[in-house]
């Protein structure tokens, strides 16, 4: 038996969403960047958040790639 206290960790990313999210802006694939806790897409130059777990696929929310 432990007694060691753990920090609540927030809700990770499901990878296997991957597989079923596309680009709202270019319908093309994403890439996980799981340091920046967002989904990229290179072909839009944008990278959309991923919040609590809940990736917001919104192209206003998202971050633009610098170049």
């Amino acid at each position: 038996m432990s007694d060691a206290v753990t920090a609540p960790q927030a809700p990770g990313f499901d990878r296997r969403m991957l597989e079923a999210l596309v680009c709202p802006a270019t319908q093309g694939t994403l890439d996980y960047d799981a340091e920046r806790q967002e989904l990229v897409s290179r072909a839009a130059g944008l990278a959309f958040p991923i919040r609590d777990g809940i990736p917001v696929m919104l192209v206003d929310e998202a971050r633009r790639l610098e170049d």
